[in-house]
């Protein structure tokens, strides 16, 4: 407990670094809420190489101004692998020992994450298909989780919070239920499509089945991204409002709501993802 008051008190005082570096070059102010370090690690013949073979989004439909998502979504990643890679060192050494250790290390962070996902799991699609669709459903909420909380430190932003970022991940849920619900059930899986009466004389019915049944599928990914999207963003734009009043510890409330909402999120998108894949794979399926 001590270190994590600690932890806030040091993020309470960093908060005023936006306020010291929110000036461009040319003096103008940046605009508010959206300074963050990369624009003084990030090579610019980067972000030109970025923009000229990326210049449009397809999500966003528009020109390509930010790569936030990018540069610390790629730290992101970097942070999980060298946490993998101590947990590894962690995990060859506790084979040898009888005792756990008495130190939280990156081992029992993930065995803490693993455990509390597959309980949820196992709770929804039983524990076979909770340990076979762990790894996947586990990497989207270790991912998703470090990048909320990547946010809340001065100087660097949540790749979550745009479109781009959660719509690749959506898009990665919405192929897994599907092509696992072919894999399970063949063709017959697409009955379901066509409602609970598949005869010639309900053929309008089928049809109106299948457009209701298409719409909410497709729903499903766009609720997915426009969820996270619109809670980190949120989030993110209430601690900076408080973070530019410059006051001390006033930001430390906003901080801890912000550690409530980043694992919330995460939490939030592994148990729908879970939700989906169930219902793909579910023997009423046939």
């Amino acid at each position: 407990m001590r270190r994590l008051f600690g932890f806030l008190l040091v993020l309470g005082f960093l908060c005023f670094a936006p306020n010291s570096f929110a000036t461009s070059e040319g003096g103008s102010k940046q605009e508010e809420g959206h300074w963050s370090l990369a624009q003084y690690f990030v090579p610019v013949s980067l972000v030109d190489f970025i923009k000229e073979r990326f210049g449009h989004s397809v999500i966003e439909h528009k020109e390509v101004e930010d790569i936030h998502h990018i540069v610390f979504g790629f730290l992101v990643f970097l942070i999980i692998l060298v946490l993998l890679a101590f947990g590894m060192t962690r995990l060859k050494k506790k084979h040898a020992e009888a005792l756990p250790e008495k130190r939280f290390n990156a081992l029992a962070l993930f065995e803490v994450i693993g455990d509390a996902l597959l309980g949820l799991m196992e709770g929804i699609m039983g524990r076979e298909n909770a340990l076979y669709f762990l790894p996947f459903i586990g990497a989207l909420g270790i991912f998703i989780l470090f990048s909320n909380l990547l946010g809340l430190i001065p100087g660097f932003l949540p790749p979550t919070d745009t479109l781009n970022t959660n719509v690749a991940m959506a898009i990665c849920v919405f192929f897994v239920t599907h092509i696992y619900g072919v894999k399970r059930h063949g063709l017959a899986y697409f009955k379901h499509f066509l409602g609970p009466i598949i005869k010639w004389y309900a053929l309008p019915l089928m049809v109106l089945m299948f457009l209701i049944e298409t719409i909410s599928h497709i729903a499903r990914p766009v609720s997915l991204s426009v969820r996270l999207l619109g809670n980190i963003f949120g989030d993110h734009a209430v601690l900076t409002a408080f973070v530019a009043m410059a006051i001390p510890f006033v930001p430390i409330p906003f901080i801890l709501l912000g550690l409530l909402v980043s694992f919330v999120q995460a939490l939030v998108f592994c148990i729908l993802s879970t939700v989906y894949i169930s219902l793909a794979i579910a023997e009423e399926e046939h």
